[in-house]
């Protein structure tokens, strides 16, 4: 029975992907000269702010989730599209032609295209980070984030709890700087000067921006399109299904206004820190060479703590 109660669950989860993207399945009519923002998780933040009666969009899933047929169907619709907005992506990524050369070949001659960067930003989270190791793709449970904390404690480094206000800019700082490196290719819209300065609705997580950061940067890529008007407050927080702690020693770096949360907020509902740290120190505990991985990755973040000391 639980066999084919997973089977119906697919099932109904299949159903409502297609329901939740039904122009891009071709399920609902295609709004007059759309267009398509291509990226990763932060890709529907952006259309949901650029999106118009100016500059229609199509809504389509994230760039690592896109199977083959989705693949074929990205091109067909770029075939019809009046303008492409999309973070840089790798000729060929996870094996399908979702690279953003290839992208723009399926476009008309007569379509614009406006490239943009993925942001991180740490300043709000300087123990955090976000991880893709090739050789071990299991995230760590309840969220997919690592804590530079949790990691040393685990491989039994010796760092502080938390970082004083010079360390916290410093590590800030460094995003900004890898920001500026990455947008220095040769992007149309750049996106670092909008960490400064620094308020707490810029980041929910180091990985995912707030309306704070999307509304300026919708207004550059609308310009960046030549449409008219600017770009569209959705009235709501945006990308913040999962927010991580605001700690008290990052709120006085900042001078922030705002109260600090010492928990995780996932879908709404409170996740006690101490809940996640327990899960990820078993969770690294029983995968040893997946902890060595996780420190060598994490070392300039874990030498900046130590440093602290």
């Amino acid at each position: 029975m639980a066999r084919l109660g997973s089977l119906a669950d697919h099932g109904e989860a299949v159903i409502a992907r297609r329901a939740h993207y039904a122009g891009f399945y071709g399920d609902a009519p295609l709004p007059s000269g759309y267009g398509l923002v291509v990226g990763n998780c932060q890709a529907e933040s952006l259309r949901l702010v650029i999106s118009s009666d100016a500059l229609p969009t199509v809504r389509m899933p994230a760039v690592h989730e896109l199977s083959a047929d989705d693949t074929a169907r990205v091109h067909d619709l770029l075939r019809g599209a009046s303008f492409l907005v999309t973070q840089p992506i790798r000729d060929d990524y996870r094996g399908l032609a979702l690279g953003t050369a290839q992208l723009r070949a399926s476009l008309a001659p007569s379509a614009r295209v406006v490239t943009v960067p993925a942001v991180r930003f740490a300043g709000l989270h300087p123990f955090q980070a976000v991880l893709r190791l090739p050789d071990f793709p299991e995230d760590p449970p309840l969220v997919a984030y690592h804590d530079v904390r949790t990691v040393a404690e685990a491989a039994r480094i010796d760092i502080p709890a938390a970082l004083e206000p010079p360390a916290v800019r410093e590590i800030a700082e460094g995003s900004r700087a890898e920001l500026r490196r990455r947008e220095a290719r040769g992007l149309d819209v750049v996106a670092s000067d909008l960490f400064a300065p620094v308020v707490e609705d810029l980041a929910r997580t180091v990985n995912h921006p707030g309306n704070a950061l999307f509304l300026p940067l919708g207004e550059r890529i609308v310009a960046a399109l030549g449409a008219p008007g600017g770009a569209v407050d959705p009235g709501r927080p945006i990308l913040a299904s999962v927010r991580a702690p605001l700690e008290d020693w990052v709120v006085d770096a900042w001078n922030l206004d705002a109260a600090p949360r010492p928990d995780w907020i996932v879908a709404g509902e409170t996740l006690p820190a101490d809940v996640v740290r327990e899960a990820h120190l078993a969770f690294y505990r029983e995968r040893p060479a997946l902890l060595a991985a996780v420190v060598d990755r994490m070392a300039p973040l874990l030498a900046t703590w130590a440093a602290a000391a």
